[in-house]
């Protein structure tokens, strides 16, 4: 099993809150993956009303599955991690994203120390414009 399966076959989520479908690379640097937001996923019948688009909290938790959890699983991969937990956020939203829209999320690592990792992290969409961009953290438990 190549690295980015190894990190996908350990990330503590499942469908439907599962928002990852990709790793194209994953190194100490950073991560770069994909999701494809399908239309039949169930938030979109009421966000919004007749013009459905994704909710940002979605697209914090798609940025920080791929830019941060992927990322942290790669960093102790040689390591008995008991968990990994989202600390924080600040991102701002530039474009919406629609439904059956690939998006992108690219991230760099901006520190990895006492059990605390922080990332810039940004979010691509299929015409490569910036959808969103932030910096989140997160704290791992060994």
């Amino acid at each position: 099993m190549n690295e980015t399966n190894l990190i996908l076959s350990k990330l503590p989520y499942q469908k439907p809150f599962l928002f990852v479908d990709e790793l194209f690379y994953v190194d100490e640097n950073g991560v770069k993956g994909t999701f494809t937001f399908n239309e039949k996923l169930e938030f979109y019948k009421g966000h919004f009303k007749d013009n459905p688009i994704t909710p940002g909290v979605i697209l914090i938790e798609t940025m920080a599955q791929i830019g941060l959890v992927s990322l942290g699983i790669y960093l102790t991969l040689n390591e008995d991690v008991s968990q990994i937990a989202f600390s924080s956020s600040e991102v701002d939203f530039l474009k919406p994203v629609y439904p059956n829209e690939k998006v992108t999320v690219i991230s760099e690592k901006v520190y990895f120390r006492f059990g605390k990792l922080k990332c810039n992290v940004k979010m691509l969409n299929s015409k490569n414009e910036e959808v969103c961009n932030g910096t989140l953290s997160g704290i791992i438990i060994i």
